[in-house]
């Protein structure tokens, strides 16, 4: 939690002590010890969620803006659920409502939303780098909810929740991530946070879902997924992004489960008390045996559940007035 001695906003909550940048673009971005202040935020934020109101005035007068150009279920409605949370007042643009389908461009739509002056804006595009270039357009506070295969900074941020609220810990604890690895940004965030973290990180998939800088990552890498999940405390799926590929990378959905799907039998290898995560959306019976998606060891909706308190603490913390 923020300092004791920091004052006490009308809501109750101990005012932010904010953080060293004005955007999120990356897990890169943060400290450790920004890292760990984010996760004991939104700690406090949870409490938020178990009142009859579920409603703070943290961010009242505040004006944001998610601005998706991709799909999304659980991005987009925990970033709108966590500014309503915190009293903003919430714009939702959708690329496919916008002018975009008349050929405005990304700059020129955020030169516009500057125009009206918003404190904050939550951009998910399907080009790596959307974020950086929005942050460099205008004065608003910027989030990265997620830039084409670059960077998922706040799935990794509530991941990283999850497991320390399961496991009370992450340092020392063996992490696998398996699936299509060469398409995630959540594997690149998450990578970046559980080493800053002090977990151990191995990975799978198949050759051709594996970058071919593997070694940077400081991951074990491995074809096997009964070696990837031999001994886990965490195994994290991923899904198959068929929209991000332009080119066979194997040959069947079908035989993608048999050889690195998540079953109960492969389960069986990780540590007894492991636990399953996946990002969604779910392709059952692809990345995960159903079984297994709704078996008593899945953490996934404790996820979704997760993602929208440390999107209000992103907020929050980003929101604060003393940054410089």
């Amino acid at each position: 939690m923020p300092p004791a001695a920091d004052p006490v906003t009308p809501d109750g909550l101990a005012a932010p002590v904010g953080l060293r940048t004005k955007d999120l673009l990356s897990i890169g971005d943060l400290s450790v010890d920004e890292i760990r202040l984010i996760l004991d935020t939104a700690e406090a934020m949870k409490e938020v969620g178990t009142r009859s109101i579920k409603k703070v005035p943290a961010l009242r007068g505040r004006t944001v803006v998610n601005l998706f150009f991709e799909a999304s279920t659980r991005t987009r409605t925990s970033f709108e659920v966590a500014q309503k949370r915190l009293s903003a007042d919430t714009v939702n643009i959708a690329a496919s409502g916008s002018s975009v389908v008349k050929g405005e461009t990304l700059a020129d739509t955020v030169r516009n939303l500057e125009a009206m002056a918003p404190d904050i804006i939550v951009v998910r595009h399907q080009s790596a780098g959307a974020g950086h270039l929005v942050a460099g357009l205008c004065r608003a506070r910027v989030i990265n909810a997620g830039d084409g295969m670059h960077e998922h900074p706040t799935q990794a941020l509530l991941d990283a929740l999850t497991i320390r609220q399961r496991k009370g810990r992450i340092e020392g604890l063996k992490v696998s991530i398996i699936g299509d690895l060469l398409h995630s940004r959540v594997f690149r965030s998450n990578v970046l946070l559980l080493h800053a973290l002090g977990a151990e990180v191995s990975v799978c998939g198949p050759a051709t879902m594996m970058l071919p800088d593997m070694a940077r990552f400081g991951v074990r890498p491995t074809t096997s997924i009964d070696e990837a999940v031999e001994g886990a405390d965490v195994v994290m799926l991923l899904r198959i992004q068929l929209e991000r590929m332009g080119g066979y990378f194997f040959p069947s959905l079908r035989e993608y489960f048999q050889l690195f799907g998540m079953t109960p039998e492969r389960l069986e290898r990780a540590h007894p008390d492991a636990i399953i995560m996946h990002p969604g959306p779910m392709n059952r019976g692809v990345e995960i045996a159903p079984e297994v998606a709704d078996g008593p060891y899945s953490v996934i909706l404790e996820q979704v559940a997760n993602g929208v308190a440390v999107r209000m603490a992103v907020l929050y913390l980003l929101a604060d007035e003393r940054q410089a």
